[in-house]
C-alpha cells in the first residue's frame, strides 16, 4: 500500500505556529490512517522552530521566509523542507498532503509576505522542493483528487 505525505497539522498533531491544528475530518482520512498510510511531518518543526512560535510568511521578492518583526527564518524553513524530501525517498513517496496557505506548506496559494492576510499563487518551501523532485503535492482543499491518483474508491 502506497504511503502518503502528510502535513502534522493536517493529521491532528498541534504544530501549527498557533500551537493548534488543522485535522482533516473526512473518512477516507480515517480509513488510510487505520491502513497506516501516513508519513506524518511538520516542516517548520522539523527544521527546529518551536510549537508556538512567530507566524512567518514568504517575501517573493528575497526569497526569505521572515516573521512580522523582521527575523529571518529561511535557514529552518530550507532545512525543515530537506528533512521533508529525505523522508519522502526514504519511503518511497509520490504524493504528499501539504497544508494550504503555509509558508512551508503552500500547494497553490501563500500569503504574499505583507501580514496583511492577503494571499497569492505561488508555493511554500517545502511544497516547492517536493514538486520540483517529481513528488505529486495536494492541498486539503485536494483530497478527492488525491483519492483518484491513488485509484481509490
Amino acid at each position: 500500500m502506497e504511503k502518503i505525505l502528510i502535513s502534522a497539522c493536517l493529521f491532528g498533531e498541534k504544530v501549527r505556529y498557533d500551537g493548534g491544528d488543522t485535522l482533516i475530518d473526512d473518512p477516507i482520512m480515517a480509513q488510510w490512517k487505520k491502513e497506516d498510510r501516513f508519513i506524518v511531518l511538520c516542516p517548520e518543526v522539523a527544521g527546529g522552530l518551536p510549537v508556538p512560535r512567530k507566524p512567518c510568511e514568504r517575501d517573493l521578492e528575497t526569497g526569505q521566509v521572515i516573521s512580522q518583526d523582521g527575523e529571518d527564518f529561511t535557514d529552518a524553513f530550507h532545512q525543515g523542507a530537506s528533512i521533508a524530501l529525505n523522508l519522502a525517498k526514504k519511503h518511497n513517496i509520490r504524493h504528499a498532503l501539504l497544508k494550504e496557505r503555509s509558508p512551508s506548506c503552500g500547494v497553490n496559494l501563500i500569503y504574499d509576505g505583507t501580514f496583511t492576510s492577503n494571499k497569492i499563487k505561488g508555493l511554500g518551501i517545502t511544497a516547492k522542493l517536493l514538486k520540483e523532485n517529481g513528488i505529486n503535492i495536494y492541498s486539503e482543499f485536494d483530497l478527492d483528487q488525491l483519492k483518484t491518483d491513488l485509484h481509490e474508491k
